[in-house]
Parts: C-alpha cells; structure tokens; sequence
C-alpha cells in the first residue's frame, strides 16, 4: 500500500493539487486521505476507483503506474522551474541595485540644485 501511496502523492503533486484538495474531491477528511498516501489504509476497489478517475487513469493504469519515470520526469520539471526562479530572482536584485542608482542621482541632483 505504500507503494500505491506514493504515486497517488506523486499524481497529487503533478496536478498541484494539495491533500485537501484531493480529500474535498473524494469527499474524505483530510487525514483519511493522508493516511491513504503513507499507506496507512488500505484502499477498496471503490475507493481506488474513485481515486483513478479523480487523476483520469484506468485502475490497472493506477496500479502499474511508473513513479520512477514519471518522477524524473517531476523533478526535471522542478530544476528547470527552479532555474527560471533563480534568474527571475537574479534579475529583481538588478533591478532593485538600479532603482537604488536612480534614487541617489535623483537626491544628489536635488542636493546640488538647492
């Protein structure tokens, strides 16, 4: 069940979406849901049906889901996000250090005018 834990959290994370988002989805508290993703509770049929629908896959397609692949494929998806960020970042302390220059030519020239 652990398993199965594990890749509907990967799902989870993959659609954005939170526990309480998925538990408002499948009409469950959110520690019954987060005890299905630690593989605490073991799912019936229903409910993993229910579940494969929520992330639009058969059961079989569910159960035989490849976390590795589809988790590389997560975590390149996050550098490259996190890389954007990085130069996102980089390029508001650029903007801040000119706006800073500005303001002190702006006050230097007030100071000469007077």
């Amino acid at each position: 069940m652990k398993t199965l834990g594990k890749k509907i959290r990967l799902l989870r994370h993959q659609k954005g979406w939170s526990q309480e988002d998925v538990a408002k989805r499948l009409e469950i508290s959110i520690p019954a849901f987060s005890k299905i993703e630690t593989g605490i509770t073991d799912v019936n049929l229903s409910r993993l049906e229910q579940i494969s629908k929520l992330f639009e896959m058969s059961i079989v397609q569910l159960l035989t889901f490849n976390d590795s692949e589809q988790q590389e494929k997560y975590v390149s998806e996050l550098e490259t996000a996190n890389k954007k960020l990085q130069q996102r970042e980089s390029e508001v302390l650029e903007l801040q250090k000119k706006v800073i220059e500005l303001y002190e030519e702006l006050r230097q020239s007030k100071v000469l005018a007077s």
